[in-house]
């Protein structure tokens, strides 16, 4: 039995959330109209508010309603710190599991020249400009360990090195409680060849 055009459309558009293909969005569909309809007005409510009320923060790209976000204007962060991440659920990762007390630039993605997605994409003459003042001491890179991300990395440390900036990456390799044996070989290799002293 086909279904009405308005489900359809429902289903359709529920699908271009990641993770959620036509099986998935068949039954929150579903769950929406047969047992929260209070909750799929609230979600098309502040779903149509956010689209058309969050924009890009001026100076770090973060997500926002304000010209500024709420970090770039708090007035106790440290401006000689910048962290480069690729996404804003990125800042809040570190926000939420590290006492990191500086400023952020938010790429939005990563270079990948196979997609079309270079410098100019990334907004990285901003990230320079932004270098070029002087006020940025350490430029902190935490992009994701990918060959995107490492060509992405690389990228940024020949920037910050241009401009006279300290460049750190984030480290990566075995996890916090992890053991070799069920570690992965390229993890387990990217943190045997990062090794660093003891202290």
């Amino acid at each position: 039995m086909p279904y009405s055009p308005l489900l359809v459309r429902l289903i359709d558009g529920l699908r271009c959330m990641p993770g959620v293909g036509q099986k998935s969005a068949q039954r929150i569909a579903f769950h929406l109209l047969e047992r929260d309809r209070e909750g799929a007005s609230n979600l098309s409510t502040a779903l149509a508010d956010a689209v058309g009320g969050i924009g890009h923060c001026s100076r770090c790209r973060m997500f926002t309603e304000h010209d500024l976000c709420a970090i770039c204007s708090a007035s106790g962060r440290d401006a000689s710190q910048l962290c480069v991440v690729e996404s804003p659920a990125d800042v809040m990762a570190i926000e939420d599991a590290t006492g990191f007390r500086g400023l952020y630039f938010v790429l939005m993605g990563h270079l990948s020249p196979l997609d079309g997605i270079g410098p100019d994409e990334l907004g990285l003459s901003q990230l320079d400009e932004w270098l070029q003042q002087g006020e940025v001491k350490e430029l902190i890179i935490a992009t994701n360990p990918t060959v995107e991300g490492d060509a992405t990395a690389h990228y940024l440390g020949d920037m910050a090195s241009r401009r006279s900036v300290q460049a750190s990456r984030i480290a990566h390799g075995v996890p916090l409680g992890g053991e070799l044996e069920y570690v992965d070989g390229g993890t387990l290799s990217h943190a045997f060849f990062g090794r660093r002293a003891v202290d």
